[in-house]
């Protein structure tokens, strides 16, 4: 077994790769980004390496800086996670051709499946069923056109290179076609340097279902089962389950077989998913799942799989790589119960996802029969330069409603400060009526979006609360000093302070009368609610209010506040009246930068008239392309950036002429 490592990747794969070498007596050495340095990772790893600056292109996209990196530190082989150079054949070959060996499969099974269209061709000849559509070399936007109206819409356009639902886009009406077309190569070109892409027809109902395979150097070959990976969101899977609902021993062996086929047609060695599309119109049936492409590196969504054969692939990964034969044959894996991996991000639900950065004031997870899988920490930085994941939440159960019971829960007891975050999104997604029974789909996210992403408006008690909370009351009156312990004293009446909340977009203003010391009464519309603090804890206080006593925790977040009481969550914002943020918005004279990012496109010059709607300038931000649009009719006055130009959350992008009063 290999002595020391290098791990050339980031975040919770780092965090998890390296922990699993630990286990193994195996040292680790992590590379870190000028963003990095004190990353968890880092600090978790034996030791540690900077590659260069915050930007991927400049650190974890350097293969010769990562190398170098190996050859100092003496490590035997490198480890490269996913994402990044998991999948670069040129990065797997330069590493052995260093010296050391690359834990991942070949150059040129990787290759071999790093291209769809050529993929496609392959398993075809190998006897997987592919997806019907164009598969070919020629990229006229013309001729594409013509495939498309040939398949007939809806039709998919996905990129050829890379996955992670880059470069890929649903086109509904030949109208839209072109737009489309350029938006996908342009996604795919910046994300894996590749414009080309395919065109297949896409299914109305499909199932998104992988199965896990592993193969090593002496022709062994096995499936380690499927996973349902159906709830999706922009191609982004959200959460992941195993074995699939509704799955039957018929279809496991079709599906299990074709995916060793398709290992075996590229000799493949290490861990690696063949990812399938079923259609299931019709239910699930052996005759209609389709091949969609090898993902030839460990997945984000392993863990499940871990969970119901008691397998750690990052394990076997290491014991393959270092020429050992697969541990276990087919006829030895079993399933044993449910596991399900939720995937939390720090991204705004109800501005459409947009992700958010900024410092994590609060991380609490539960403890108790839940993997977490975390690269981050509380008081560490989400930034813009990569991946928003925060942790993925994994949980084991007999039955697929146990195991999904316990996910529920979870979610439930996670808490996050600092940023907005995706937790209650998929609270509310773990019980979705058709999820919960077991009938997932890749559109169900989609068709639920509004329920799912609808924010829970306060009662008049929890404003009375935010109302107390928002004047520093968790801090105990100090002791000492006769003065200040008399509290909220004046000399004539009550002290009153009046309190402006946002949440949601409305605005809530109360007023807050302290009627003695941790005793207050709380003016809302329509009562009075009376509010007392009877005690204080670490970050929080209990309370009784409105004849009924709760714990609180108060969580910072940019320009205000996290509420929790009894386990639900609540976000306020204090409006500074001295920020014009709120009247950018309503005037709509001026358009805002929504994340920190880079500006990918600009569509318009100055003097242009735009329409309500038209697209302005194109955003790039954490992996996600983003277009900002006109909020109304209008001439453009002024353009503040450039394609190119790296942007701050709230930057001014440009400016509309004001409209004539």
């Amino acid at each position: 077994m290999f002595s020391k490592i290098l791990v050339a990747n980031r975040g919770e794969i780092a965090c998890r790769i390296i922990r699993t070498a630990r286990r193994l007596g195996i040292r680790t050495v992590a590379v870190y980004s000028d963003a990095d340095a004190g990353a968890l990772h880092v600090e978790l790893a034996d030791e540690a390496f900077r590659i260069g600056a915050a930007a991927a292109s400049e650190s974890y996209l350097n293969a010769g800086r990562i190398i170098a990196a190996a050859d100092r530190s003496g490590a035997q082989a490198i480890h490269p996670g996913y994402g990044f150079l998991s999948e670069n054949a040129d990065f797997a070959e330069a590493v052995e051709a260093a010296g050391m060996a690359f834990i991942g499969p070949s150059a040129a099974a990787i290759r071999a499946m790093g291209l769809k269209d050529a993929a496609k061709v392959l398993m075809e000849q190998s006897d997987v069923p592919v997806v019907p559509g164009y598969h070919g070399d020629n990229q006229d936007a013309a001729f594409l056109s013509e495939q498309a109206m040939g398949i007939g819409f809806p039709v998919l356009i996905k990129a050829r290179a890379g996955g992670g639902g880059k470069g890929m886009r649903r086109v509904d009406h030949a109208e839209d076609f072109g737009a489309s077309l350029e938006a996908a190569r342009r996604e795919a070109e910046a994300a894996f340097g590749d414009g080309a892409v395919l065109i297949e027809k896409y299914l109305m109902k499909p199932r998104h279902i992988e199965i896990q395979v592993f193969g090593d150097r002496h022709g062994n070959a096995v499936h380690l089962f499927e996973r349902d990976c159906s709830l999706q969101r922009r191609h982004q899977k959200v959460i992941e389950e195993a074995p699939a609902p509704g799955m039957t021993a018929e279809m496991r062996r079709a599906m299990g077989e074709a995916a060793v086929r398709a290992a075996r047609a590229i000799d493949y060695c290490g861990a690696g998913t063949v990812e399938f599309i079923a259609d299931v119109s019709d239910g699930l049936w052996p005759d209609r799942f389709f091949f969609m492409e090898m993902n030839t590196r460990l997945q984000v969504e392993h863990p499940v799989t871990e969970a119901i054969t008691g397998v750690d692939l990052v394990e076997w990964q290491l014991r393959v790589a270092n020429g050992e034969p697969l541990p276990l044959k087919q006829s030895e894996l079993s399933i044993d119960g449910w596991a399900f991996e939720a995937r939390v991000y720090a991204e705004d639900p109800a501005r459409g996802f947009l992700p958010s950065t900024g410092t994590l004031s609060h991380v609490g997870f539960p403890a108790d029969g839940v993997r977490v899988d975390a690269g981050v920490r509380q008081g560490d930085r989400i930034s813009p330069f990569y991946d928003p994941m925060i942790a993925k939440l994994i949980v084991h159960g007999t039955t697929r409603a146990a195991a999904l019971a316990k996910l529920t829960a979870a979610l439930d007891n996670s808490h996050i400060g600092g940023v907005a975050n995706n937790l209650d999104f998929l609270a509310r997604l773990s019980r979705q009526p058709d999820f919960v029974a077991g009938h997932p789909d890749t559109g169900l996210i989609d068709r639920e979006v509004a329920a799912l992403t609808v924010v829970a408006a306060p009662d008049e008690t929890v404003l009375a609360l935010a109302a107390v909370l928002s004047l520093g009351t968790l801090q105990a009156p100090p002791a000492g000093d006769p003065w200040l312990s008399l509290g909220h004293w004046q000399v004539w009446g009550q002290a009153t302070r009046t309190v402006t909340l946002d949440h949601a977009g409305e605005r809530h203003v109360l007023r807050v009368a302290a009627r003695g010391l941790d005793l207050f009464a709380v003016h809302g519309s329509n009562r009075v609610i009376p509010v007392r603090i009877s005690g204080r804890f670490d970050g929080g206080c209990l309370v009784e209010a409105d004849g009924r006593q709760s714990a609180l925790q108060r969580l910072e977040i940019p320009k205000g506040f996290t509420l929790l009481v009894d386990g639900r969550a609540f976000d306020f914002h204090v409006p500074d009246p001295l920020d014009g943020e709120a009247e950018d918005a309503a005037g709509s004279d001026r358009l805002l930068a929504p994340m920190p990012g880079l500006v990918k496109l600009v569509r318009v010059k100055e003097g242009d008239a735009v329409l309500k709607g038209d697209p302005l300038i194109v955003m790039e931000a954490m992996k996600m392309e983003l277009t900002l649009s006109a909020s109304r009719d209008g001439l453009v006055e002024s353009l503040f950036v450039a394609e190119g130009d790296q942007t701050v959350d709230g930057a001014v992008l440009l400016s509309l002429k004001p409209e004539e009063t």
